[in-house]
């Protein structure tokens, strides 16, 4: 598939937003803590955010509970210019996600609460009329599909993208509390992998996917067969990003970081929109992992995320050795 439909740098974002409290001050523990900052989260609205905040166009799908918490997500995504004409508000008993979660480099927790998760209950009606022919690409990511009809909207999304030769670009996220076993994880997010055009993920969550063999070797596996691009991230090792044939390793920036979450949704932002701007892919990358280091040296996932004049500088001012 010709991923030149990036460069119209409008992205539909397919999957979960919720609710973040953080312990305050950063440092203090979810058990000690008098107070709370809330912010905008889920790692889909998180990826939304990102794209907006460096200048791309991003709309997001997904369902939030139609009480005062969905209304804040509602909210909190026009603030940060996310088009939210793709997101329904559920009236029943189901709830956005919230997420209790610590600033805290070593330790860190994160309490999640997504019983009955509004998100789930995405359905095939809520994608039949997104604009895959006007849109540049279409992100989703795994924890859309742990659970019906959650599941089966984002399958249809993808056969619909398809149609309209919209390139798929898939978010492993793995998350095991969302499934019922790593055997259902596999056999669907495989499915997804295999029928996307760019995958991202991390080590552990490509070992999921391929129980037999190696993780890195199914990533080189999808790029020589179905998947355009795809990128292997390893932590503080870096990442492998292979092409077809093309292959390279890259590093991380060194920050201080005052806590772990928010970095893959910010890496997607990053790396998206330096491929919608046209950049070499492994500037691409490189964009992908300034953004995400510099999110993990702040409070929050979505407010977070850098803006372009952030990010630009922070690139320019911060030495590398790749």
């Amino acid at each position: 598939m010709d991923l030149s439909r990036l460069r119209r740098h409008d992205f539909l974002v397919l999957g979960r937003a919720g609710m973040d409290f953080y312990a305050e001050p950063p440092g203090t523990p979810i058990e000690s803590a008098e107070r709370f900052f809330p912010a905008l989260g889920g790692s889909s609205a998180n990826i939304a955010v990102a794209i907006a905040k460096l200048g791309g166009t991003a709309a997001l799908v997904t369902t939030v509970s139609d009480d005062a918490v969905g209304r804040y997500v509602l909210n909190q995504l026009k603030t940060y210019n996310v088009a939210t004409d793709h997101v329904r508000l559920v009236k029943s008993e189901v709830r956005t996600s919230l997420a209790v979660v610590e600033t805290r480099a070593e330790n860190c927790q994160s309490v999640l609460y997504r019983n009955n998760a509004a998100d789930f209950a995405l359905s095939e009606s809520d994608i039949a009329s997104l604009p895959y022919d006007k849109a540049g690409a279409l992100i989703i990511t795994g924890t859309a599909l742990a659970m019906e009809p959650s599941r089966g909207a984002t399958l249809e999304a993808i056969c619909r993208a398809a149609a309209h030769a919209l390139p798929v670009i898939f978010d492993i996220d793995y998350r095991p509390y969302s499934w019922t076993s790593k055997a259902e994880a596999l056999a669907v997010c495989g499915e997804v992998a295999r029928s996307s055009q760019i995958v991202i993920g991390n080590d552990e969550e490509f070992a999921v996917l391929a129980p037999d063999q190696d993780g890195l070797a199914f990533a080189r596996t999808l790029a020589a067969s179905t998947a355009g691009i795809v990128v292997y991230k390893m932590g503080e090792a870096g990442a492998i990003t292979r092409s077809g044939k093309d292959e390279f390793r890259s590093g991380i920036y060194p920050v201080r970081a005052l806590k772990p979450t928010g970095a893959g949704d910010s890496f997607m932002g990053g790396f998206v929109t330096g491929l919608a701007e046209g950049l070499p892919l492994p500037e691409c990358v490189r964009r992908g992992s300034a953004a995400a280091a510099l999110v993990v040296t702040r409070v929050g996932c979505a407010p977070a995320n850098p803006t372009r004049t952030e990010l630009d500088t922070f690139m320019a001012e911060t030495k590398t050795d790749w």
